[in-house]
């Protein structure tokens, strides 16, 4: 079937350039944009939208994540939980310093560590309780961050500095707790489209003289038309014209974990959701979410290099990865169900008491309200060698769900 031009999950024509913006950052824009047309030219004139976002966001030196720019906080594009609240790190330390006893020991390893927030909360918790691991470890890919990080970490941190390692790629044995917060979402994805004969086309990106055009085309890319076909199996995406997203490097990217760990628990937070309510039939739009200045809005095609492109994540996908690389699935809850279990309300009355009073409130309240993160963010537990009632899902389990 040959390709056609969809245009029904986002604009195919370029937006304009926020008036605050200055020439480098369009310049910045524009090298990427040649990079992006020149690979694609190179492949036939597409790329999967896959390729398309992982460019976009980790070409070196000009992707959004790696090109150095703020992206976190008020002077960037969104914020997460450490950047609202340190009471979300410290309970996180909860949950760690209670793996790190079970493991008699260890270490904690961070994916994608942002601003260095959640690894100085997590360490004042440790402090403050169970005591601190053998090493805090940070796998970041960008080097801006990484000097964001260890500034942050050395002012707050001077006496655990040493323990602290960045690392370029994941240790061959790793024994204690892997955090990664907010990094599946980040992950390139697939994109699909069912066509009105129930066909399987994948979203291609097609370079134009003055913008992008999306293609709905046969699928490319190997293992998509037969994950599409699994969820057809299950009675989910079905209707012609659903279009959704898959991210088919999920389960490579857990394999690669599980083989690095060799005892402890995976702790995976994201916003997302099992299954059956991610590909909802009102949901036949995706997912796929851009953030802009603390902007939201789905086109990915404009700010290249200087937006984040994300997509919820598929949390039954990365447990049964997870299953299939040897972890066993420790939990599945909410945010809010999450931190309550790790102690949040005895924080919060702590922090009410001391200096920060009611100024404490707001922040945390968009951990854990419905409105906020509490309900939208999940966490995943995934264990390996080691078998606990952990804390953090002691509340409310649903696991059942996925």
């Amino acid at each position: 079937m040959p390709a056609e031009p969809f245009t029904a999950l986002t604009s195919a024509a370029p937006g304009p350039q926020k008036a605050g913006d200055d020439e480098a950052a369009r310049a910045h824009s524009r090298r990427l944009a040649d990079l992006i047309r020149a690979e694609a030219a190179s492949r036939g004139g597409v790329l999967p939208f896959d390729r398309f976002m992982e460019l976009a966001l980790y070409a070196p030196g000009l992707g959004y994540y790696v090109a150095g720019a703020p992206t976190f906080g008020p002077g960037g594009d969104f914020v997460t939980a450490p950047t609202i609240s340190p009471l979300f790190g410290h309970c996180l330390a909860h949950q760690c310093g209670e793996v790190l006893a079970a493991c008699g020991g260890g270490d904690i390893l961070e994916l994608g560590a942002g601003t260095g927030e959640l690894a100085a909360d997590i360490l004042d918790g440790l402090k403050a309780g169970e005591g601190p691991p053998d090493l805090y470890l940070i796998l970041e890919p960008g080097p801006a961050l990484r000097e964001r990080q260890r500034a942050l970490l050395e002012a707050r941190h001077p006496d655990l500095i040493d323990r602290v390692h960045w690392i370029d790629r994941l240790p061959r044995a790793f024994s204690g707790v892997l955090v990664a917060n907010e990094v599946m979402d980040a992950l390139p994805v697939h994109r699909f489209q069912v066509r009105a004969d129930g066909a399987i086309a994948e979203i291609l990106v097609r370079p134009l003289a003055d913008g992008w055009e999306e293609v709905a085309a046969d699928p490319v890319s190997p293992g998509l038309a037969a994950a599409v076909r699994a969820l057809h199996a299950q009675g989910l995406a079905r209707e012609p014209g659903y279009a959704s997203e898959i991210n088919m490097r999920l389960g490579p990217w857990i394999r690669a974990l599980a083989g690095s760990l060799t005892r402890g628990l995976m702790l995976l937070i994201d916003y997302g959701y099992a299954r059956a309510d991610y590909y909802r039939p009102e949901r036949a739009m995706g997912t796929l979410m851009c953030h802009h200045r603390h902007r939201a809005h789905g086109d990915p095609y404009v700010h290249l290099g200087l937006q984040d492109i994300t997509a919820h994540v598929d949390f039954s996908a990365a447990a049964a990865a997870g299953r299939g690389a040897g972890l066993e699935v420790a939990g599945f809850a909410t945010q809010a169900h999450f931190l309550i279990g790790c102690g949040f309300e005895s924080l919060l009355a702590e922090r009410i008491q001391g200096k920060a009073g009611l100024d404490v409130l707001p922040g945390a309240k968009q951990l854990v309200s419905p409105l906020g993160m509490g309900e939208l963010f999940r966490v995943l537990g995934l264990a390996k060698g080691i078998h606990h009632p952990w804390r953090g899902f002691a509340v409310r389990d649903l696991r059942g769900r996925l």
